[in-house]
């Protein structure tokens, strides 16, 4: 018979560490793949907690499936300043799996997420994961172990994101994201010209962020990493920097830094960044692109989610705020 992933897990932390699982639970609010939080306890009798990222039964390592590609990123970025949870454990056989260390502390976003973070404390943490994020781009991705050959993935320039992200938008029936084809339009005739290509995360935001106070202490979720222009990063990061671009899903949150204050943080008085409005809209497309995919998911009947329906009005928002920022360039 075919051994559970929680035999597997179990079998292998024993094996290899020589810790014996005493709790396996699902973990809610992981998007990609499965999530779970594992207790454990050695020969001394010391319990330590894990999470378990692993490839659904009858599925393989693949696109948002990928555990062996997050756990490949994690590993290499041990050694640098880059904030990321330890990795305990890899398992490659197929449906993979991967363990790593349960980091202490709050991933909320705080335009978006329940409960809702204090606003000065939601604004010292926006600041001081702009003033980190230029340690990820730092990174000599090149220098990185384990990054070779076709981990890592095409270089991607700000055209092939707007062609990604167009290509999303494009699945969704026209009627869900009203003005999207034109500010899809607007950006593809004034795609900047690439700089120099960095380590990417691919979401960060504070929701993939797990703080300790206001001090970032673990970046989450790697499940589209990549090597790109960081402005992409930046432009994304910015989108929840406001919660007025969210109407009927969020809230506004007084004293948030401007998206001005957030860039000159990630500047730190440095050389300015051409071209930010357009990645700003940009992320404002991405954004409207995957509300969209997913409200017509559910309208499908493909993923059942009423909250869905809340979506339309942050859609044209999205839409609109974006549109306007690129008539301005």
């Amino acid at each position: 018979m075919t051994p559970t992933l929680e035999q597997r897990v179990t079998d292998r932390l024993q094996a290899s560490h020589g810790l014996t699982v005493d709790s396996f639970a699902v973990l809610p609010g992981g998007h990609s793949g499965l999530t779970f939080r594992v207790g454990t306890l050695d020969d001394a009798g010391s319990r330590s907690e894990w999470v378990v990222k692993a490839v659904p039964e009858g599925q393989k390592s693949i696109g948002r499936h990928d555990m062996l590609r997050q756990a490949t990123i994690l590993t290499a970025l041990a050694d640098t300043d880059v904030p990321v949870p330890r990795v305990l454990e890899v398992d490659r056989e197929e449906p993979a799996w991967f363990a790593m260390e349960l980091v202490a502390g709050e991933s909320l976003e705080p335009v978006l997420d329940d409960p809702a973070v204090a606003p000065d404390l939601a604004a010292a943490r926006m600041l001081r994961a702009a003033e980190i994020l230029p340690r990820l781009h730092a990174v000599d991705h090149r220098k990185l172990p384990g990054l070779a050959g076709d981990v890592a993935g095409p270089v991607l320039s700000p055209g092939d994101e707007l062609a990604r992200w167009g290509k999303t938008l494009g699945a969704v029936p026209p009627e869900l994201v009203v003005g999207g084809a034109e500010l899809l339009d607007a950006l593809a005739a004034t795609v900047p010209d690439p700089i120099a290509p960095c380590l990417v995360h691919g979401d960060y935001r504070l929701g993939n962020i797990i703080s300790d106070g206001v001090e970032p202490v673990a970046l989450i979720d790697w499940e589209i990493w990549s090597i790109g222009d960081p402005r992409v990063e930046l432009g994304w990061f910015l989108v929840f920097a406001d919660g007025t671009n969210f109407p009927g899903v969020g809230r506004e949150v007084p004293s948030l830094p401007s998206a001005e204050e957030l860039v000159d943080a990630y500047t730190a008085g440095g050389p300015a960044l051409p071209d930010l409005a357009w990645f700003d809209a940009l992320g404002r497309l991405k954004m409207a692109a995957i509300m969209g995919h997913n409200l017509r998911r559910h309208r499908e009947g493909r993923h059942h989610d009423p909250d869905q329906e809340k979506l339309p009005a942050t859609i044209s928002r999205l839409i609109e705020t974006g549109t306007a920022l690129m008539a301005r360039t």
